[in-house]
């Protein structure tokens, strides 16, 4: 019974696993995850929030955050706005200022072009919600 429990323990951590890409930091070292359904979690798979795909963003406890536009905008709970998501990639804080950069090839830029993680097969928005708003920072 042990050994059974202990396989499907396994087993389940590994799906989740599958389904996640990681978050990493400057260094390749692992910070987080965000799955393709939107799902944020830390490096041990403990959930942080969720990136809904209307634009919603919640916290753990489902709570709402924040909210990502259509457009890029990004606004917190009481729908101020605090910065945008360009399609480009460009990060930009509430007064249009560039405070990063998410590339194509998954690597996360500060406002300067210095690399502060990577985020290779994370949608764009998803990044940048993760490096610049509401995760990554804590």
């Amino acid at each position: 019974m042990k050994r059974a429990l202990l396989l499907i323990s396994a087993i389940l951590l590994l799906s989740a696993a599958a389904f996640s890409q990681a978050v990493e930091d400057r260094m390749h070292r692992t910070v987080g995850y965000i799955s393709s359904s939107g799902t944020v979690e830390d490096k041990s798979h403990r959930t942080l929030g969720f990136i809904l795909a209307n634009g919603t963003i919640e916290n753990s406890s489902r709570q709402k955050i924040g909210y990502i536009s259509s457009s890029g905008a990004v606004s917190e709970r009481s729908l101020r706005t605090i910065g945008y998501i360009l399609k480009s990639g460009v990060v930009e804080d509430r007064s249009h200022i560039t405070i990063g950069r998410v590339n194509r090839n998954g690597s996360v830029e500060d406002g300067s072009h210095r690399t502060i993680g990577y985020a290779k097969g994370i949608k764009l928005e998803h990044a940048a919600i993760f490096f610049f708003f509401f995760f990554g920072n804590k």
